[in-house]
C-alpha cells in the first residue's frame, strides 16, 4: 500500500510518495496552493491516480508540543481532506523538519532560489519517511513481543 506525505504550508504543499511496500518515500511535485477546495481536489488526484492507501499529513507543534495558529489551519485542511477522501487522514508531528530539510539543502550546495523551491518536498519526505520509519519499529516490537522471550539452547 502507497502512502502520501504532506508538508501543507500557506502557499505551497509538498508532497511525497511511499513505495508500494510502505519503506521508502520519495518526492512528487509541489502543489501550489490555489484555494481550499482546489487544494484538496489535487490531493485527492494524487491519492485517486497513486492508489494512496493513507494519507500523512505534517502537524506543526510547538516545541513544547503545543498546537499554534499554522497547526489549526493544517487540523482544518486534514478535516476537509477526511471528507473528500475514503483513506485514513494521519496527523504526524513535524517538529523542524523544515529546519532540516533547510539545513540538508544547503549542506547539498543549494542556492537559496533552489531552496525555497525544494523545502516543502524535501519537508513532505521526511515527514512520509518518519512515519513510515516509526511504524516499522512498532511493527517489528509488536512481533517480538508475540514471539516471547528467547528460548534457551539445548
Amino acid at each position: 500500500m502507497r502512502l502520501l506525505g504532506l508538508d501543507v504550508g500557506d502557499v505551497r504543499i509538498g508532497v511525497a510518495l511511499s513505495d508500494e511496500t510502505g519503506i521508502l518515500a520519495t518526492g512528487l511535485p509541489t502543489l501550489q496552493r490555489v484555494g481550499p477546495r482546489k487544494d484538496v481536489r489535487a490531493v485527492a488526484a494524487l491519492v485517486r491516480d497513486r492508489e494512496v492507501g493513507e494519507v500523512v499529513v505534517g502537524l506543526p507543534r510547538r516545541l513544547d508540543g503545543s498546537l499554534g495558529p499554522q497547526a489549526e489551519k493544517v487540523l482544518a485542511f486534514m478535516d476537509s481532506l477526511r471528507a473528500s477522501l475514503r483513506v485514513p487522514v494521519t496527523p504526524w508531528d513535524e517538529r523542524l523538519t523544515t529546519v532540516e530539510a533547510e539545513r540538508t539543502l544547503r549542506e547539498a550546495g543549494a542556492g537559496s532560489r533552489e531552496r525555497k523551491a525544494s523545502v516543502d518536498r524535501i519537508a513532505a519526505i521526511l515527514i512520509l519517511q518518519n512515519y513510515l520509519d516509526a511504524r516499522a519499529t512498532q511493527a517489528s516490537a509488536s512481533a517480538a513481543a508475540e514471539a516471547g522471550p528467547p528460548k534457551p539452547e539445548a
